[in-house]
């Protein structure tokens, strides 16, 4: 190869290399990547390949006018015409979750939580009262058991001689009483809620919707059979009952609509009517032991077991106080009556000593 061909090709291969170096730079500004250093290496590769590749047995090359090698103008073309490396594009190959994908996981808990909150949440402390009491008075069947008195003829003997007298005997009845709140309520106007239950003093169902709480977590499973009564609603009532306008539930002598002191508590806890009442049972004496650690009572105990009401009102120490007053009388007799006993004792045991003193 003569002198002048040589120039030639190390000119043509400096622009060759010199045109790479600038196509590479022009590629990278300002993005120094992994992945366009990649891109530039398999250019390079795929640049050899194409300069190296032939087919096989193919003619000599020929020589043009200046010296220069047709193959060798067709390696630089081949050079020249590899297409640059695509750019790497502006969104990343790898997928990234975005910060505002919702979490399937979270999701379901959220969901999970909000299945999970108290029936009885609202923003007015008031109206959640109202509306658990509405509830535990919705779940209690209204029937109960009266006594109802019954003259029947009865043939007696007496001194010899036989007479027929009339007898009173008390028969139990199962009542159903279910009519009788909606009758009164759509009598006053009002919706059975806001009769039964708004008639209630506001402090008494503070009082009855923690108990009543305090019994459904024991697992009492409670029901009010009866909120507020007006003068018509007691005049319906049967059993042992006060007058028309005497009832604590809210007679007009108690105050009336808004002063309702009483409910009664039965549970619904069983199968059957033996079953339920053996769970009012077991109700009436958790209230007997543990009431007044939220205010209220049972004022009449046996005589009218269901029936309850706050320990600081009037019909409690009325009915409660009394009873306690008359224990504290029996236990001061009895302790007096011992006191005089032994009083006794020591007397006789003395005028007997002194007695066997003076025979002596």
């Amino acid at each position: 190869m003569n002198p002048r061909r040589l120039a030639a090709l190390a000119a043509l291969c400096g622009t060759v290399v010199l045109a790479g170096w600038v196509a590479a730079g022009l590629l990278d500004f300002g993005s120094p990547r992994i992945e366009n250093t990649g891109a530039s290496i398999e250019a390079s590769r795929a640049t050899s390949a194409t300069a190296g590749a032939g087919p096989i047995g193919a003619p000599q090359a020929a020589m043009g006018e200046d010296g220069v090698s047709v193959t060798d103008v067709a390696i630089v073309g081949a050079a020249l015409s590899v297409p640059r490396p695509i750019p790497r594009p502006d969104t990343p190959p790898v997928e990234v979750v975005s910060a505002n994908t919702p979490d399937p996981v979270q999701g379901y808990t959220k969901e999970a939580v909000s299945s999970a909150e108290t029936p009885d949440e609202c923003l007015v402390a008031e109206t959640c009262i109202d509306r658990y009491l509405w509830s535990v008075y919705q779940r209690a069947p209204k029937v109960d058991t009266i006594k109802v008195p019954k003259q029947i003829k009865v043939t007696v003997k007496k001194k010899g001689k036989t007479r027929t007298v009339i007898k009173t005997i008390i028969k139990l009845v199962d009542e159903d009483f279910t009519w009788k709140d909606p009758k009164a309520a759509e009598k006053a106007g009002m919706s059975l809620m806001d009769y039964v239950i708004g008639g209630m003093d506001r402090s008494f169902k503070l009082k009855l919707y923690h108990a009543l709480r305090a019994l459904d977590d024991a697992g009492l499973s409670p029901g009010v059979t009866s909120g507020f009564r007006d003068n018509y609603r007691q005049s319906l009532a049967s059993g042992n009952r006060a007058a028309t306008d005497s009832s604590y539930h809210g007679g007009s002598r108690r105050g009336g609509y808004g002063h309702g002191l009483a409910a009664d508590l039965v549970s619904v806890k069983g199968e059957t009517r033996a079953q339920r009442w053996s769970s009012s049972e077991n109700l009436w004496k958790w209230i007997d032991a543990h009431g007044k650690e939220f205010g209220i009572g049972r004022p009449y105990l046996d005589k009218d077991p269901p029936h309850v009401g706050p320990i600081d009102g009037k019909e409690y120490a009325d009915k409660r106080g009394r009873a306690n007053a008359k224990l504290a009388e029996l236990e001061t007799k009895r302790r007096h009556g011992s006191a005089v006993s032994d009083d006794h004792s020591r007397a006789k045991r003395g005028r007997t000593a002194s007695s066997k003193a003076r025979s002596i």
